[in-house]
């Protein structure tokens, strides 16, 4: 039986925002999906490079290897390491069709330290685009459905387009994550001028080598783009 919410995610997640539930981590009830408590313990602020969002000692704004090779970003912010419980509920999101996650995961972000004025300050909000294949399979772009969130009068979901299909990037190393993905990205060709001297916000969820952020930000800074920041829920942090 077809799932009578695919396709209208954006109705679905209106009606569970709506909706009391337990919290996902520690069952308190009633609550939001994650409550308070649970984002205080489980997503600190923690110091990371501006670069890439990688772990940094206090008070170091980049790390090595970005200041040996810059990123073409201005900033990278994320909002928690990829750790548990967080892998279990952008799970949910992504793979399970529960768009009602994008409200709370979005607020998880936007509180995260200076993703509030990099929204104020952006011109463009923009979601990294799927490949279709990957769309349809999904039914929903998990972050276009935060970008909405985030800032809906300023995303634009059809100026940065995913050119092809990729091979799958889990398990492989950046350098051959970057190879997959040259090419990928591409403003749309009608309105191309719509980046330049602009300042954007590139939205996503999970960063792990950084390569579909950095590949979709080269495409931005060659279109002239003034300043870009990236935002993603979770980064992928190196073993301790």
């Amino acid at each position: 039986m077809s799932n009578p919410w695919r396709g209208r995610p954006s109705l679905l997640s209106s009606l569970l925002e709506r909706v009391p539930s337990q919290c996902a981590v520690c069952r308190a009830w009633p609550s939001r999906p994650v409550c308070d408590a649970c984002v205080t313990r489980f997503a600190p602020p923690a110091a990371r490079c501006l670069g890439c969002a990688l772990p940094v000692p206090q008070g170091v704004p980049r790390c090595g290897a970005c200041l040996a090779h810059p990123p073409p970003l201005d900033a990278c912010l994320a909002a928690c390491a990829y750790a548990w419980p967080w892998p279990d509920c952008i799970a949910q999101f992504k793979f399970q069709g529960r768009a009602g996650w994008a409200a709370p995961l979005a607020t998880l972000l936007r509180s995260a330290p200076w993703v509030e004025p990099a929204l104020e300050q952006a011109d463009l909000v923009l979601p990294v685009p799927l490949a279709p294949g990957r769309l349809r399979e999904r039914g929903f772009n998990q972050a276009l459905e935060l970008a909405r969130r985030l800032a809906p009068q300023k995303t634009d979901a059809r100026l940065l387009l995913r050119t092809r299909e990729t091979p799958a990037q889990s398990g492989l190393p950046r350098a051959e994550r970057l190879r997959n993905l040259q090419g990928a990205f591409a403003l749309e060709p009608l309105r191309a001028e719509a980046v330049r001297g602009r300042r954007i916000v590139l939205v996503d969820d999970v960063m792990t080598s950084g390569a579909s952020l950095f590949s979709a930000a080269q495409v931005l800074r060659t279109g002239g783009a003034a300043h870009i920041t990236a935002l993603v829920l979770a980064r992928t942090d190196p073993p301790a």
